[in-house]
């Protein structure tokens, strides 16, 4: 369950309704992007993709969210396609949309969980050209735009053929990683490897029943402690706010379902500025329209702020944040020790076959050539 660690990625940009128009189109422009659709075979013989992607989404997404382009943390959007499944509409496929591109990382964390296998009926080429033709991809050719897609069948099979949707992508400028579940030979011979030269690709393989080795370090039960208190300075507010406030905290549960260091590698992301929650929490509301408390109806502040003066709200709100930006400062300090220590663990290893590596060493090298660097 170890091979297939690096798929992930891209889905919608939320953007806050309070925000003005002129806010908006400044946030719209200010750095480039990162965009990345993943896409799972969920047929019977792919648990262990699944189980890999799983337990790598949040290792995955903090690697990339150190990345730059001209000096600027690039903005993230992943999507979430599932195909091979009987569980879908034949007539559609055997293709599910989990999620669109978003930066809504919680969601997508949530709908990759919910992932089951059955079936199926594999077809690459219709799956791919469906998340060329549906999702809002980026015009904008300063903006990285990636397709992974991982399996294990035949890559021809289908009504659509793989060449017409690498054509489409060329067009869109969108580069395309295959990740073959295999033998690398037996991904060749069933055409995972093929596409047209205009292609910016990069195909690989690997072993999906590998069992992923978590490293931990003595740094994660401190960064750990630090989540749960980041978790207690978010307020919660209006009518879904709640319900995303459990869906957080159910995905540091999902998390440590893998182990003290994969929660680790989610406390980590979410201690960055990229991890941002403005569309329910006021704190990272506040962070982008200051006046957000006179926007809000009284019942749908959180219940504890609903008898306080306008005044004590303003308090409330900016103690919250200070103390938010001083655990995200500790947690942010304890993550370069780990990361430090995982990399001396790792040189004492061989490199392992899993998805995380073998998705980042293609966004690595596809990303490159869109000018995005890694320290």
């Amino acid at each position: 369950m170890a091979k297939l660690l690096s798929i992930i990625i891209l889905v919608f940009f939320l953007v806050n309704p309070g925000i003005p128009e002129k806010m908006e189109n400044e946030k719209s422009t200010s750095s480039a992007k990162i965009q990345l659709a993943l896409i799972l075979d969920t047929s019977n013989s792919m648990d262990g993709l699944i189980d890999q992607a799983k337990s790598q989404i949040w290792k995955i997404v903090n690697e990339m969210a150190i990345s730059k382009i001209d000096g600027k943390n690039p903005e993230l959007e992943l999507a979430l396609y599932a195909y091979g499944n009987d569980n879908f509409n034949a007539t559609k496929g055997y293709i599910e949309i989990q999620s669109a591109l978003s930066q809504d990382l919680d969601n997508i964390s949530d709908r990759l969980f919910r992932l089951t296998t059955k079936g199926g009926s594999e077809y690459c080429g219709q799956v791919i050209h469906t998340a060329l033709t549906d999702l809002d991809w980026s015009t904008s050719e300063k903006d990285f735009k990636l397709i992974v897609i991982a399996g294990n069948e035949p890559f021809d099979q289908g009504p659509v053929v793989p060449n017409d949707a690498y054509k489409l992508a060329c067009e869109k400028g969108i580069a395309i990683t295959t990740i073959f579940c295999g033998d690398w030979k037996e991904g060749i011979a069933t055409g995972w490897k093929d596409a047209p030269a205009c292609v910016s690709k990069k195909y690989l393989n690997i072993d999906q029943d590998e069992t992923i080795a978590h490293i931990p370090t003595p740094y994660d039960d401190e960064i750990i402690a630090l989540n749960s208190k980041l978790n207690d300075t978010y307020l919660a507010y209006g009518h879904e706010g709640n319900k995303r406030m459990e869906l957080q905290k159910q995905q540091d549960i999902n998390a440590n379902a893998y182990g003290s260091a994969n929660l680790r590698e989610r406390a980590s992301f979410k201690s960055k500025a990229i991890y941002n929650n403005a569309k329910w929490d006021l704190v990272d509301a506040a962070e982008e329209e200051p006046d957000i408390l006179n926007e809000i109806k009284r019942d749908a502040l959180p219940k504890e702020m609903q008898s306080m003066t306008e005044a004590e709200r303003m308090e409330y709100l900016n103690k919250k944040k200070l103390e938010r930006d001083e655990i995200k400062k500790q947690m942010r300090e304890l993550e370069e020790k780990a990361n430090s220590f995982v990399a001396e663990k790792k040189k004492e290893q061989s490199k392992e076959n899993t998805l995380d590596e073998a998705m980042m060493d293609a966004i690595k090298l596809l990303a490159r050539e869109k000018g995005l660097t890694w320290d």
